[in-house]
């Protein structure tokens, strides 16, 4: 990640029953839609009530997407939800937030300009349809009582069932 734009990365790892790991996505990138930039403005501009990062949110996406190569990318100037807006969420008080070192990507104590978000999906997460398919996801935020996606990714499917753990990491430079 480099230069002068917000950028994003992300990694999935599927892992068994017993913690084997059984998938491995590799780090890829992400999308930064249109509204994580309204989102930044409102906090620079000291909005009473712009919140940052407040859920995670991964959907089903739509299943036509698996006769495809790769799912179609969406317009960033025009997404701001799921297409599986029923989709399941993780509160950021789920989620695990950390500052990056630029340089070594080691979790770092002090406040640099790059952030790691961890969500995990434990067994019997998403409850049903088991396995539930998993397509798509999103980082939202919050101002004004709106909420205003970060980022997007829409993926291959991801069969997750009740006993798989995914571990979900997203990277992102400011």
């Amino acid at each position: 990640m480099s230069g002068n734009l917000v950028e994003g990365i992300y990694r999935d790892l599927v892992f068994g029953p017993d913690g084997e790991r059984i998938f491995d996505s590799g780090w890829r990138s992400n999308m930064i839609v249109l509204t994580c930039r309204v989102l930044l403005a409102g906090f620079m501009k000291n909005e009473a009530t712009a919140h940052g990062i407040q859920s995670l949110k991964v959907g089903r996406g739509d299943s036509a997407w698996d006769k495809l190569a790769q799912p179609p990318k969406p317009d960033p100037n025009l997404v701001n939800q799921l297409v599986d807006n029923a989709g399941f969420v993780i509160p950021v008080a789920k989620l695990k937030l950390e500052y990056l070192n630029p340089k070594t990507d080691d979790v770092s104590l002090d406040v640099t300009s790059r952030l790691q978000i961890t969500a995990t999906l434990g067994p019997g997460q998403p409850a049903a349809p088991d396995p539930y398919p998993l397509r798509e996801f999103g980082l939202f935020g919050q101002m004004n009582n709106t909420e205003f996606m970060i980022d997007y990714i829409r993926h291959p499917l991801i069969e997750k069932d009740s006993v798989m753990t995914l571990e979900r990491k997203v990277r992102l430079a400011f």
